[in-house]
């Protein structure tokens, strides 16, 4: 099983859409997928029970929150995380975890309250020792802009590479209003969005071949 944690200590980040749409991407590749709710807002869980099973590949749920991180019969697991997560929570979710993806935006806000929570994860076993990768995704931002720059120049210092840029599109909106990933869409609907998420998954691959 490889598990991929989303994780930012800021809320509103994206932490739930980048989740349920890594979600949505391995389901439609034929992969066994566990969706885990460490949140007690539990949006990714109730983004599930708006999900069509007669429509849509199957996802499986898991509240994660009574410290079962992992599905035993999953082939990916998928941890939408809290804001606020650190300390022993944290650790544990990283060392749980092949994949800790960070979403963030643009604004200094975002920046202030990740830059601690990205020297955390520097320190963390796990990521010190290779076992566990670490990428940073800005959301509802155009790569194509200023603030794109601007964001990609800071997260450089954090030493994580940077692996895409996903804009503010009202596509996500009505996906998470449907229980959708973009890849349950018609292409051609979200073309500009699929070549978006392009780099995200080519870096998976790059680290995991059977991702």
């Amino acid at each position: 099983m490889k598990t991929f944690l989303v994780a930012n200590p800021k809320g509103g980040s994206g932490k739930t859409t980048l989740a349920t749409n890594l979600a949505g991407y391995f389901a439609n590749r034929g992969r066994h997928v566990v969706l885990s709710d460490l949140d007690r807002q539990a949006s990714s869980l109730s983004w599930l029970e708006r999900r069509s099973e007669k429509n849509t590949p199957f996802i499986h749920s898991l509240n994660a929150r009574d410290g079962n991180l992992k599905s035993l019969s999953a082939q990916i697991n998928i941890i939408d995380s809290p804001a606020g997560l650190r300390g022993d929570k944290l650790t544990e979710a990283v060392k749980a975890a092949d994949w800790v993806i960070v979403p963030m935006q643009s604004s200094m806000f975002d920046v202030d309250a990740t830059r601690n929570f990205l020297s955390v994860l520097q320190e963390e076993k796990a990521v010190r020792k290779g076992r566990t990768f670490v990428a940073m995704v800005g959301m509802r931002v155009d790569g194509r802009t200023k603030a794109a720059q601007q964001l990609e120049d800071y997260l450089a210092e954090s030493g994580f590479p940077v692996v895409g840029f996903l804009r503010n599109a009202q596509v996500y909106v009505r996906a998470a209003e449907e229980g959708l990933s973009i890849f349950d869409m018609p292409p051609s609907r979200v073309t500009r969005d699929l070549q978006q998420w392009s780099s995200l998954l080519q870096w998976m691959r790059v680290n995991d071949k059977k991702a």
